[in-house]
């Protein structure tokens, strides 16, 4: 007795040309209101000695700066997030990158430490709000085939933003400062205001997400979604605290490490060398963002997450504990391709942990709380680094945290090519 089976084709919709436009503007929009936001955020990392000698204040005082932003994220990722799964995507985003560029803009007039202290924090709710609407909007436009690299590119506009904070510290910022040595650095917060156009580009080249349409619900479903998926939630939030801790434990204090440590030791100029440092390992960063990004396509989120942060606990020593600048170059240029290698996977990887109707508000929000656990780290490393040595306090802090990620990560769940909507 034989049988005939006869296979059903696999239709591939065919696209019209406003289709696929729609594709890459959304994710053009993702990607660059992440990198402005990054490049808003790492100004004052940039800067941070420059402006607490304005200010009166020490390193320590104008690291809490840096955890004031951070600490407030979760903010924005609440009031965005819900809006942007109650109203759509491009509205929620529009405002967050009006709203963040204004903080900026203010950032740079404030008279006195405490206000710009207090505007950090304000700045911090639309840096909150920005990464989940964005990182949305651009994977629910994209196919599932596609997520992993589109992943590592989109959330490697934060490493484009350090790269090009770095670069104006090295190329403007000396032109500000010979024309007002004590003022200069407000010139580039300034420069940060710009972001605020990329608002008019989304409004006009940016359509709603289907997957929005097809998952949006009712405020007592939403609710009942929300309080369903709390342990989900909370693995979420523990895995985002580590991998915070990992990408701003190697980044934020480093320009500082380089300038009081190693490049007085190496007697180099301080502005210069670390910025090109700087830059150049964030050419490694958007490498390793793509890179592990498509190769989690093939093997899995949660393997090449691991495979990155085990290749970057071995990089230590290479990061922090050479004295000679070429391998100062290569160090944190594998060190940050690792690290953002891990964190190129991360948007396509919550995205898709994420249930379809809470997509606007339960990733953006779950890494945020992350960033408010971890929003400590800066300041951490900046104690022990004063009361010690900067490479050491970098070393085990970096350490203690890259073995807990890797361990987080592993023993999570994974729903790699999940259908959205």
């Amino acid at each position: 007795m034989s049988a005939s089976f006869s296979k059903t084709p696999v239709v591939t919709p065919v696209l019209t040309a406003e289709e696929r436009a729609n594709r890459r503007n959304a994710v053009l929009s993702g990607f660059l209101g992440w990198t402005f936001d990054a490049f808003d955020f790492f100004i004052l990392v940039m800067m941070l000695d420059v402006i607490g000698k304005d200010f009166g204040r020490t390193r320590l005082d104008m690291s809490w700066t840096i955890t004031a932003t951070l600490a407030a994220r979760p903010v924005g990722a609440i009031l965005f997030g819900m809006m942007a799964d109650r109203f759509g995507r491009r509205l929620p985003l529009m405002m967050n990158l009006v709203f963040f560029s204004v903080m900026e803009v203010l950032s740079g007039l404030a008279p006195n430490y405490t206000t710009f202290l207090i505007l950090r924090l304000l700045f911090g709710i639309g840096m909150g709000g920005e990464w989940g609407v964005g990182a949305s909007l651009a994977l629910e436009s994209v196919p599932a085939k596609w997520r992993g690299i589109l992943s590592g590119l989109l959330q490697e506009g934060y490493a484009v933003g350090y790269m090009l904070a770095a670069g104006a510290y090295f190329l403007i910022y000396p032109y500000f400062e010979r024309a007002h040595p004590l003022h200069g650095w407000r010139y580039l917060f300034f420069i940060g205001g710009l972001p605020a156009l990329l608002a008019l580009f989304v409004r006009a080249k940016v359509k709603e997400s289907e997957a929005w349409h097809r998952s949006r619900t009712d405020w007592t479903d939403y609710r009942r979604k929300i309080f369903g998926n709390l342990r989900r939630f909370a693995y979420m939030a523990v895995l985002m605290m580590f991998m915070v801790a990992f990408a701003h434990g190697t980044q934020d204090m480093y320009p500082t490490f380089l300038k009081k440590e190693l490049l007085v030791e190496l007697k180099l100029d301080p502005v210069r060398w670390s910025s090109l440092i700087t830059i150049f390992s964030m050419v490694g960063a958007v490498i390793g963002g793509i890179v592990v990004g498509k190769v989690s396509d093939h093997i899995g989120r949660r393997r090449a997450m691991v495979l990155a942060v085990v290749l970057a606990t071995c990089l230590i020593p290479l990061w922090v504990g050479v004295h000679t600048l070429s391998l100062v170059f290569l160090g944190a240029f594998l060190m940050q391709f690792m690290v953002q290698g891990a964190w190129g996977v991360i948007p396509a990887h919550i995205n898709e942990l994420s249930p379809g109707a809470l997509r606007g508000f339960f990733p953006g929000f779950a890494y945020q709380i992350g960033v408010l656990l971890s929003s400590g780290i800066s300041s951490l490393e900046a104690s022990v680094g004063e009361k010690f040595t900067y490479s050491h306090s970098l070393t085990y802090s970096m350490l203690i945290v890259m073995v807990c990620c890797g361990l987080v990560i592993w023993f999570g769940p994974e729903d790699k090519g999940v259908h959205f909507g």
